[in-house]
């Protein structure tokens, strides 16, 4: 879990990362930025360094330009509806899937079990939800698969399998000490990361797993048990994108479920929503008067953050909006009322689509409850 005692990267934890240079150094990941050429029309999340950070990316980058197999896998934990951090992620998964990538998502309710609590029958219907969200945003099923974690057998028996590699150091080493259920749902989710290299998916193929940086112990422990088991299953060690982690709406250094106003999520309440972001922490001045003087500070603001993560495509509409605040010529509640109408207005959208997918999302769920054992 730790490099050393400075930085610890915990995927079941509060995340806060202050150094992002110095995180990449202590564990040895490294930067996307020189990799931007080898892109195919990156999106503004890969442009502006949102998706900072990377391991074996150039493996994944080079199968797609040749046209060769590769996959992009993910998933969330059904804990409720798609935030913001969700919605980041299948951005990612979306982009690799349109590279010619086979799409894996997981519904990771054996690990809301072990972490949140949640009964496995709760999660199935937060499953739907979470499904109807990934198809709205352009996950294409006919190039992928989605699938529960407690209903893939092929997930358990690896698994399984992988336990007898692992010894109680090695995966202390990793998590420091847990109770045996998450170190049990840790293995569950290295086989998740394996999974699109069985034969039954076309066999081993370059995979990249796009996660936000405090789910790098999976990633690590992944990279560990396809070196293991690279004679017995011919597994390539899993490539992975990490994005930033979003400060909360409140300023805080995490957007979290124990703080509501520190997010929203992509099916609340337009209502709810429009009041958070207008009160959302921003870095502007103490009046309007050293405002205008002054300028304020973007770089501490989250309703600037909002857009350099989500809600601007346009660069230069992105470095306008900048400028008007480093200037003094804009005030903090003239830029959120703009802002709210462009968050609004993908919500909108988004929402409608959404409702158009949930009998298809009900549907992938009842065919995955049938899905037969391969192992």
């Amino acid at each position: 879990m730790r490099g050393d005692s400075r930085v610890a990267l915990d995927p079941w934890g509060e995340a806060k990362v202050e150094d992002y240079e110095k995180l990449c150094k202590e564990f040895g990941i490294q930067f996307v930025k020189p990799l931007l050429p080898e892109f195919r029309d990156p999106p503004a999340f890969i442009r502006r360094g949102v998706v900072f950070g990377h391991r074996d990316l150039v493996v994944v980058l080079n199968a797609a330009k040749r046209g060769e197999p590769f996959a992009v896998m993910s998933g969330i934990k059904p804990t409720g509806d798609f935030h913001l951090g969700s919605l980041l992620t299948m951005k990612e998964i979306v982009y690799f899937q349109k590279l010619g990538g086979f799409g894996v998502y997981c519904i990771a309710d054996v690990e809301a079990y072990e972490d949140n609590n949640i009964p496995f029958e709760e999660s199935r219907l937060i499953a739907v939800d979470n499904i109807a969200d990934a198809l709205a945003l352009g996950f294409d099923p006919r190039r992928g698969y989605i699938y529960r974690q407690s209903r893939e057998p092929r997930v358990k028996d690896l698994a399984y399998l992988f336990g007898k590699g692992v010894t109680l150091a090695t995966i202390t080493a990793i998590y420091g000490e847990r109770h045996l259920g998450l170190y049990m749902s840790a293995l569950i989710q290295v086989a998740d990361i394996l999974l699109p290299q069985l034969s039954d998916f076309g066999g081993p193929k370059p995979t990249v797993i796009p996660v936000g940086v405090d789910q790098d112990p999976h990633i690590r422990f992944a990279r560990d048990i396809a070196h293991r088991f690279r004679d017995r299953l011919g597994f390539i060690p899993p490539a992975a994108t990490y994005h930033k982690i979003m400060r909360g709406l409140d300023g805080s250094p995490k957007m979290s479920k124990r703080s509501p106003m520190s997010y929203f999520t992509l099916n609340e309440d337009l209502d709810s929503v429009k009041w958070k972001l207008m009160n959302a922490y921003t870095g502007g001045r103490a009046t309007a008067k050293e405002q205008r003087e002054l300028g304020g500070i973007p770089e501490q603001c989250c309703i600037y953050e909002l857009c350099l993560f989500h809600f601007l495509e346009d660069d230069d509409k992105l470095v306008e909006m900048y400028r008007r605040c480093r200037s003094g010529e804009v005030l903090c509640g003239e830029c959120k009322a703009e802002v709210v109408e462009l968050v609004l207005g993908f919500l909108r959208d988004h929402q409608e689509r959404r409702r158009g997918f949930i009998d298809q999302a009900i549907k992938i769920v009842e065919e995955g409850e049938r899905e037969p054992s391969y192992l």
